[in-house]
This record gives C-alpha cells, structure tokens and sequence, in this order.
C-alpha cells in the first residue's frame, strides 16, 4: 500500500478503528433461507436456453426497463479518459479484498455510510459497484437507500423513480425499480420519490424482502446509506446485509465521531473502513482501505 496507508498503520488509537475489516458477519449463510426469486440451479446453459426457462437469472432479469444512463465522468472514474488514476487501483485493491474476505466469510450484500454527510460514501458505492460489474460475468445491484439525500442517480445519470420508496410502499414490483443500464452487468434501484418517513419504511419488512428475493439473481448487491450519526436508517440498513463497510474523510471526521458511527452496528457487522481523500481533500483522488 501507500505511503499514507503506511502511516496509518502507527497511529493510534485510528489503528483499532481501521484495522476492523476482518470481523465480518457469522450470523448466516450465503443465501438467505426464506423468499428468494426462483431462480435456475445448475451448470451455465446457452441463450436459447434461458430463454424458454423462466426462472432464469436472465429471463428474470430481461424484465428489468432498459434504461439511457448519461453518468458523470467526473463522478464515475472508470468513465474518466485517464482511467489509470490512483483512485482507479484503489477501487479494484478493495475489490480484491472483498473477494480474499469472502473465501472465509459468506458475504453478497454490502452496506456503504459514513459517519456524517459529505464524506464520499456514495461515490465510494457508485465506483466499487461499476469496478466489480466490469468483471465478466459479475452480476451487480446497486441500490440507493438513502431516500433523504439520494445523489446516486444523478451520478449514473440515470433516472431517480420509480425506485426504492416506491417498492416499500408496495407500489411497483422488483423488476419494476432496477434499472439496468451503464455496464452490461449493472444495475440500479434509485431512490424514488420523496416520502415522508423514510426511517418507518426501512423498518417494515419490505427493504429485507426485496434484498432476500433479489438475492440469488446477483453475485454482489451494494446498497448507499444516509450517515449513520444523524439519523437511525443505517444501522437498519445494516442488519438486512451482510456486512458494513464504513467511509471516513481524512482529515475531515473526528476519530470519536468515526467511532461513534462504528458503535451503531455489531462489531460483526463492520467488514472494513474506507479512508477517504488522504492526500488532498477530493474524493476522486485517493482512497485508502484498512485491513
């Protein structure tokens, strides 16, 4: 790692804080036992194939609205002409991670916050979802759940309802919400309109069932928070996924705020710490993770 990374690994006490990426949840396996779509088990079949099959990831997924992304290459660096950044090898660094993470713990679903707003949280979400679709056959969801202040879809420049408020009040199936567009293996569920109350709606039941009906059609399901501190929604969040992964801005969160963000999930929840803007401040340039 870097120089900064370095670094790191001698301060203390951010030490305890950032080397929290291996306590990853035990509390179930890989599949959820209960609700999932009824998808196809078995050896890869061809296209004809799945297309008489209608339980097929694919066919299944065929029903998802095809949608005209316009994203912002500022914001999604893999778009950028000069790909080759810092900040590029950083994101496929933690990519790599996260697959070295799952040999030994069942992990799919993985929850992106921050302890404050403005942290890059989001843009953390939207760049690890595109690094990890852009692998050949990698299937990737992202989700916005942060239906207080969603910035996701204008990222992705792609269309923010119907979406995920729209599900939790019942209004629009799954297939209804997940747009795919950008990457051939992408896609996304906005946030949807504004309501009232979001914090209630992540509490009733609908945000874990479509996580469990979606599930098996998916090899990695990324879901954006609103910051921990401020409000309840992403320790909500947290126990309907298999892990946390938690951004902190250098030089900007308090380690005792950083901390508190820590506590509001189990220590079995955290999978990792993102440090963000080391270097200069701006998200786009530097990302360090500890491990």
């Amino acid at each position: 790692m870097s120089r900064g990374h370095d670094s790191l690994n001698r301060t203390e006490p951010e030490h305890e804080l950032l080397h929290a990426v291996e306590a990853e949840s035990n509390r179930r396996g890989e599949l959820r036992a209960t609700g999932p779509l009824p998808v196809s088990a078995g050896p890869q079949v061809s296209s004809s194939q799945t297309e008489s099959d209608p339980t097929s990831p694919d066919s299944l997924l065929a029903r998802c609205p095809r949608t005209y992304w316009t994203p912002d290459p500022g914001s999604m660096i893999f778009l950028s002409a000069r790909e080759l950044t810092q900040s590029t090898e950083e994101l496929r660094s933690l990519r790599s991670r996260l697959y070295r993470l799952r040999e030994s713990h069942p992990i799919k679903s993985l929850l992106i916050t921050s302890a404050l707003q403005a942290e890059g949280k989001s843009y953390i979400a939207g760049n690890l979802a595109h690094v990890l679709a852009l692998q050949p056959g990698c299937r990737v969801l992202l989700i916005d759940a942060d239906m207080r202040n969603p910035r996701l879809h204008s990222m992705l420049g792609a269309s923010s309802a119907p979406g995920l408020s729209e599900y939790l009040l019942d209004e629009v199936d799954e297939f209804g919400i997940m747009q795919k567009g950008l990457a051939e293996n992408l896609f996304f569920v906005p946030s949807g309109r504004s309501v009232p109350g979001p914090t209630e709606l992540l509490a009733s039941g609908r945000m874990r069932s479509l996580l469990e009906r979606v599930e098996p059609l998916f090899d990695w399901i990324i879901v954006d928070s609103p910051a921990a501190i401020p409000v309840s929604d992403a320790s909500l969040l947290g126990g309907n996924c298999d892990g946390v992964l938690l951004v902190v801005h250098s030089g900007l969160t308090p380690f005792d705020v950083a901390q508190k963000a820590r506590d509001r999930f189990r220590e079995n929840q955290l999978v990792g710490v993102v440090l963000n803007a080391i270097e200069n401040g701006h998200p786009a340039r530097s990302q360090h993770y500890g491990s």
